[in-house]
C-alpha cells in the first residue's frame, strides 16, 4: 500500500471523536458536500430550463427555416419546392406568409403578427408543448378561420361563444395616385375563430395563424413567401439536411435549424448558466477553506510524528505527499457524496416533480431537470483544482518541520 496514502487515511479515520481537529474535518467534507449538491442541482434545472425552451418554441416553430438574406420575401414556384421536397430527409415543406397586421373584434383593435400558412403546418406534433382549445383547423377558402394565441384573443375580449361577432384583419396597400378614399389604402378580411393556442408570452401576445391563401389575398402577395418551414424524416441527422438544403439554395438564402432562431435566448441561458456555475464554484471554494484550516491545524499538532518520520527517513516529498492527500480524501470523500445526493434528488425531480413551480397556467407544472454527465465532470475538475489550491499551504508548512526540535 501506498505510505503516504495509508498515514492520511489513518489521519482521516481518527477515532479521537472529540478532536477538535477531526470535528474540523467532517465539517469541511460537510460544506465540500452540500456545495456540490448545490452545484450539480442548479446546473441540471439550467439544463432542464434549456430543453423546455426549446421543447416550447418546437412547438410553433419549424425544424428548419428557409429565408431570404436580402429583402423581405421571395417568389417561389412548383419546381422550386418539388426541388426541396426531393432531398434526402425532408418530409414536408410548409409555406409561410408573415407580417404585422391590425385585427379587430368588436370595438377592440391590436396589431398582430399574421402567419398564414398551408395546411402542413397543423401536423400531429403542433402545440405538444403547450396547451391548446378548440378545434386546429383554419377553416376553408369561403369561411377562413383563426387560430389566436391566449395573450390576443384576451386582450381583444374574443368570445368563442359569440355567434354574432367576427374577427376581420386589416392590410395597409399602396394607395391609388389621386385616390382620396380612404378604404383603397387597406384590404380587409373576415375570420372566424377555430382556436386558441398557448406555448410562450412572446408568441401568445403577437401571433395570430390564418390559412395562407387568406394572406395571400389580404397582402396581395402571388407567389411570394416570406419564408419555407421544414420538417426533416425521423430517421435522417437535421444537420445533414441544413448542409444539403443549403447547399442546394447557396448564398442567397439561410437555412436555420431552432437553435439558431432563438440564438438569443439561448445564449442567455448558457451564459447565465456559467455565471452561476462560476458563483457556486466560488461558493465551494469558501467552503474549502474548512480544508485549508484543518489541515494547518493536523500539521501542527503532528510535528512530533512528522519528526518521528523524519527521522526514519521519510522524505519532505513524503510528507507534503501525506498533507496533499489528507485534503483529497476530505474533498472526495463530500465530493462523492454531493454527487450522489444532487444525483438523487435531480433523478426524484425528474421522475415526481415534487417541486413545483407555483405557477397554474404554466406549460410545465414542476422545476424542469436534466442531467448531463459534463456537468458532474467540471464539477469534479473544479473540485480537485480547489482541493489543492487549499492543501498546498499546509504540506508545504508541515514538510519544513526541524526534526531536532520536536523529538
Amino acid at each position: 500500500m501506498n505510505i503516504s496514502y495509508f498515514i492520511a487515511s489513518r489521519y482521516f479515520k481518527s477515532k479521537k471523536k472529540r478532536n477538535f481537529i477531526a470535528i474540523l474535518s467532517r465539517i469541511a467534507m460537510v460544506g465540500v458536500a452540500v456545495g456540490t449538491m448545490a452545484l450539480v442541482i442548479v446546473l441540471s434545472v439550467f439544463n432542464g430550463l434549456e430543453d423546455l425552451v426549446r421543447g416550447i418554441y418546437a412547438s410553433f416553430d419549424a425544424e428548419l427555416k428557409i429565408e431570404t438574406v436580402k429583402g423581405k420575401s421571395f417568389e417561389v414556384s412548383g419546381e422550386f419546392l418539388d426541388s426541396l421536397r426531393a432531398i434526402e430527409g425532408v418530409e414536408q415543406v410548409t409555406e409561410v406568409i408573415e407580417d404585422n397586421a391590425l385585427l379587430r373584434y368588436g370595438e377592440e383593435q391590436m396589431v398582430i403578427t399574421m402567419k398564414g400558412v398551408s395546411d402542413s403546418f397543423l401536423d400531429k406534433e403542433r402545440f405538444a408543448q403547450g396547451h391548446f382549445s378548440g378545434e386546429l383547423d383554419l377553416g376553408t377558402p369561403e369561411n377562413p378561420s383563426a387560430i389566436l394565441g391566449r395573450g390576443v384573443a384576451f386582450m381583444l375580449g374574443v368570445n368563442p361563444d359569440n355567434e354574432f361577432d367576427n374577427l376581420r384583419m386589416y392590410y395597409p396597400k399602396a394607395p391609388r395616385a389621386g385616390s382620396l378614399d380612404p378604404r383603397n389604402m387597406y384590404n380587409s378580411a373576415r375570420l372566424d375563430v377555430s382556436g386558441f393556442y398557448s406555448v410562450d408570452k412572446s408568441f401568445d401576445d403577437n401571433y395570430v395563424l390564418v390559412p395562407l391563401d387568406f394572406a395571400q389575398s389580404l397582402m396581395d402577395y402571388g407567389v411570394k413567401r416570406t419564408s419555407l418551414e421544414i420538417k426533416s424524416t425521423a430517421n435522417q441527422s437535421t444537420a445533414a439536411v441544413q448542409s444539403r438544403l443549403q447547399g442546394l439554395l447557396g448564398d442567397r438564402f439561410s437555412v436555420k435549424n431552432t437553435d439558431e432562431q432563438h440564438a438569443g435566448m439561448l445564449r442567455a441561458i448558457r451564459v447565465e448558466k456559467l455565471f452561476v456555475f462560476i458563483t457556486l464554484t466560488f461558493i465551494l471554494a469558501l467552503a474549502s477553506f474548512n480544508i485549508f484550516f484543518s489541515l494547518s491545524m493536523l500539521a501542527i499538532e503532528k510535528k512530533k510524528d512528522i519528526s518521528v518520520l523524519k527521522a526514519m527517513g521519510a522524505s519532505n516529498s513524503l510528507i507534503k505527499s501525506i498533507y496533499l492527500k489528507q485534503g483529497i480524501i476530505i474533498a472526495a470523500t463530500g465530493a462523492v457524496i454531493g454527487l450522489v445526493l444532487g444525483f438523487a434528488i435531480c433523478w426524484v425531480q425528474e421522475k415526481y416533480g415534487l417541486i413545483s413551480l407555483g405557477v397554474s397556467s404554466s406549460v410545465v407544472d414542476s422545476y424542469p431537470i436534466k442531467m448531463i454527465w459534463t456537468d458532474f465532470l467540471w464539477t469534479a475538475i473544479s473540485l480537485v483544482f480547489i482541493t489543492l489550491l487549499a492543501s498546498y499551504r499546509p504540506a508545504s508548512i508541515a514538510s519544513r518541520v526541524n526534526t531536532i526540535e520536536h523529538l
